[in-house]
């Protein structure tokens, strides 16, 4: 039987443990091992059957057990300081900071927009498919690391790449996951007044060509 819809439910988080949501939806875990272990010591298993993806996990872990997390002191200690890690990391100053900061450096950029189809930083972000994906993940990571202004400008498909299996017949088989955004670690990019962002990109000129675009 076909769904008729589908709901996402997001799991109200105990306010001791606030902060396991912050970095869940920040992308550095995929790279910073001590985050993960966080994320691990909330329920291994469940982080196991979850894929390892923070969101999921979130998603699946019991009220009782979040409630346990919530009074237990040593685990509040680590996520404190995971949380004030990533704060550092976001507001502190980095390599760019100071080079902007020498007498002789020339005059950097606040932000460099970086266009590609495909961006591959974690495999629970299914938005690449191959080299290309994961070399423009590598170089928003690096980037991060060293504090470089870099926005990365793609796209986000619905369905992302294919699964693949094999038939008992032999024959290859491909299943295209539909990608819900409010089960994956991204959030709408929303203007001061809270409205959601948008781009327009239709030609100054009103004749379709390549320059002159508003966007």
């Amino acid at each position: 039987m076909k769904a008729i819809r589908r709901f996402t439910v997001r799991t109200v988080l105990p306010e001791p443990l606030q902060a396991l949501g912050e970095l869940a939806l920040n992308l550095r875990w995929s790279w910073h091992p001590e985050t993960r272990d966080l994320f691990r010591e909330v329920e291994p298993e469940t982080w196991e059957a979850a894929g390892r993806d923070p969101v999921r996990l979130l998603g699946q872990v019991s009220p009782r057990r979040l409630a346990a997390l919530a009074v237990d002191r040593r685990f509040l200690r680590r996520l404190g300081d995971a949380a004030d890690d990533l704060r550092d990391y976001l507001a502190g100053p980095r390599w760019y900071q100071d080079q902007q900061a020498l007498p002789e450096a020339p005059n950097l950029p606040a932000a460099i927009a970086y266009f590609s189809p495909e961006f591959g930083i974690t495999a629970t972000l299914p938005q690449y498919s191959g080299g290309l994906g994961i070399l423009a993940g590598d170089h928003l990571k690096a980037a991060s690391d060293l504090g470089v202004p870099i926005i990365g400008v793609g796209l986000l498909y619905r369905h992302g790449y294919f699964r693949q299996s094999l038939s008992k017949d032999g024959w290859q088989q491909e299943r295209y996951p539909l990608l819900d955004p409010n089960e994956l670690a991204v959030s709408q990019l929303r203007e001061l007044d809270g409205s959601p962002s948008t781009a327009d990109c239709t030609p100054a000129s009103g004749r379709p060509r390549w320059g002159g675009f508003r966007c």
